[in-house]
């Protein structure tokens, strides 16, 4: 149980519900602060385009959830399922299953793990040589996942369905809450996200920032923020709801060997 803890959710505004309500269900207080939001490309001829010549590739592979979202306001979904060669992988659980809610099949997602290094893994991935491979992401990606494909022979293409912008909201409150110590935890689940955090509050706040147990999704996440100067970092399991909630409440009780 979470006892009254204050915990920062940062995730954009369309996608905090749910852990704000377990949040809640635990006996906490989420405190919604998005510090991205998700926004469509004013460049929907060109993704139209694309969208005309998905024949043409032997995989469509969404980066997110988001690439899902973004990509059913410009697609044809029964025009999707109609392709008889094209087949599409998803970067995780969560990513495959907003395809399944837009009616799409889903033909390759990991196991286990949730990143560029756990679909570059499964075997279909490594026998890519002379594929066209179509990456569905948001602006100014990451590029791991597109370079390792072409080192092992497969022809690959960006897609660029949506861009991420710092929400222009009041950020006062947050940082009251910071430099009165009431924030007990904060969650951040992208690079972007943590550094837009730091922007929204400003300098002054920084150094009480640091201070906070931060929860993370991934190491390359936590590797930032160390870099940055947070002092307390922990990553949970996955970048489910479910995870963050499970190491937020580690946080709070104490199940957790905090550096001195």
């Amino acid at each position: 149980m979470l006892n009254g803890a204050q915990v920062l959710v940062t995730r954009p505004e369309h996608q905090a519900e749910q852990l704000s309500r377990l949040i809640k269900e635990m006996k906490g207080v989420p405190v919604r602060f998005p510090t991205l939001e998700i926004v469509r490309l004013n460049d929907s001829l060109r993704i139209k385009n694309t969208m005309e010549h998905l024949d043409s590739y032997q995989w469509l592979i969404f980066i997110s959830a988001n690439a899902v979202s973004m990509h059913g306001c410009y697609a044809d979904s029964d025009k999707i399922r109609k392709l008889a060669s094209t087949r599409i992988a998803a970067i995780g659980k969560a990513t495959a299953q907003a395809l399944k809610q837009q009616g799409l099949s889903v033909d390759l997602v990991p196991e286990s793990g949730y990143n560029s290094q756990a679909l570059l893994a499964m075997t279909e991935m490594q026998e890519i040589n002379g594929q066209r491979c179509l990456i569905i992401r948001g602006e100014h990606g990451h590029e791991e996942l597109a370079n390792t494909l072409r080192n092992r022979g497969g022809i690959v293409e960006y897609l660029d369905v949506y861009k991420r912008i710092i929400p222009n909201i009041d950020s006062s409150q947050v940082m009251v809450m910071i430099k009165q110590n009431k924030l007990d935890v904060v969650t951040i689940t992208s690079g972007e996200a943590l550094k837009n955090l730091l922007i929204m509050v400003g300098k002054s706040a920084h150094q009480l920032l640091f201070e906070i147990p931060l929860v993370v999704v991934s190491n390359r996440i936590r590797e930032l923020a160390a870099e940055i100067g947070f002092k307390r970092i922990v990553v949970a399991q996955s970048p489910s709801d479910n995870a963050v909630l499970e190491t937020v409440i580690m946080c709070v009780t104490g199940g957790i060997a905090w550096p001195k």
